[in-house]
Formats: C-alpha cells, structure tokens, sequence
C-alpha cells in the first residue's frame, strides 16, 4: 500500500476547499418552537419561520418584521394589522387571506401568492412584488402601491386597485 505524498494530500485538500467554497449555502432549517410561537398568537420580529404553517389562523396585531416567511401557508388566515415590514415572504401561499390594514413595507413577496386575499388599507410601500399574483384580490384602500411595482405582478379583471393602477394579466 502506497501513501500519498505530501503535495497529493495537499491537492486534493485544495480540491475539496474549491468544492466546499462553489456549493451553494445550505437552507437554514425552520425554528419550530418560533412557529409555535406565533402559531400561538405572539410576535416574532425577526424569527425564521420558514415553510411554517399558518393557514386558518387568526391573529391581530403581530410583529413579523424582518421574519423570514419563505414558502410559508398563509391561506385563509386572518392576520389584519400584522407588521410584515423588511420580511422575506418570496413563494409564500396566501390564498384566501385577510390582511387588512398589514404592513408589508419593504418586504420580498416575489412569487407570492395572493389570489382572493384582502388586502384593504394594506401598506406596500418599497415591497418587492416580482411574479405575485393579485387575481381576485381587493385592495382598493391599499397604499405605497406603484405603477411599476404591479408591472411586475399579475391579477386579473376580478383585482380591485386604487385609484388609475393597472396590473398585467396573468
């Protein structure tokens, strides 16, 4: 049996360091004890709540800023006056969901989904609406809304918007 020399062990540990640094970062998993929290009605600025299941709750008033949402089930929630200001909500599934009066200021919503939500008195202002679709979806009191943010969105003739705004077609 041969040993490797000591300039091959030092190839294949550059070889592997080249590997390791090219991967891409790994996911950070999900705080379950963070999702029971809010699960139970408590703010959670902040908290990675990461594919968390939050469909059918109801909950007034929470903290979510800066919360990481991603690929989180908002569907047939009611959630009016929560802040989502600053939070990571790209691929979230809102279907059917109330957020009257939510703050959504500054948040990544990119590929939502917020067909039949009602979003009255909501606040977008700086959000990222990239590929959020709005079918159905009511937000004629809503505000921070621009033209060029729902340019990247999507609804259809049943989406309710202030104002002169338009939305594309899905």
């Amino acid at each position: 049996m041969t040993r490797p020399s000591p300039s091959g062990a030092l190839g294949l540990f550059a070889a592997v360091l080249v590997l390791a640094t090219a991967l891409p970062e790994p996911v950070m998993a999900q705080n379950a004890s963070q999702i029971a929290r809010v699960r139970a009605g408590q703010s959670c600025p902040g908290c990675n709540l990461f594919q968390g299941d939050f469909s059918y709750m109801e909950a007034r008033g929470l903290n979510l800023s800066r919360a990481r949402l991603r690929q989180a089930n908002l569907s047939l929630s009611v959630m009016n006056r929560t802040r989502f200001t600053n939070a990571d909500l790209r691929d979230v599934d809102a279907y059917g969901a109330v957020f009257s009066s939510a703050r959504f200021g500054g948040a990544n919503l990119t590929n939502a989904n917020f067909v039949g939500t009602y979003l009255e008195g909501a606040d977008f202002s700086g959000a990222r609406l990239d590929g959020v679709n709005f079918s159905g979806a009511q937000m004629q009191r809503a505000t921070g809304l621009t033209q060029r943010q729902l340019d990247r969105a999507c609804g259809d003739a049943e989406t309710r918007l202030p104002g002169s705004l338009r939305i594309p077609a899905c």
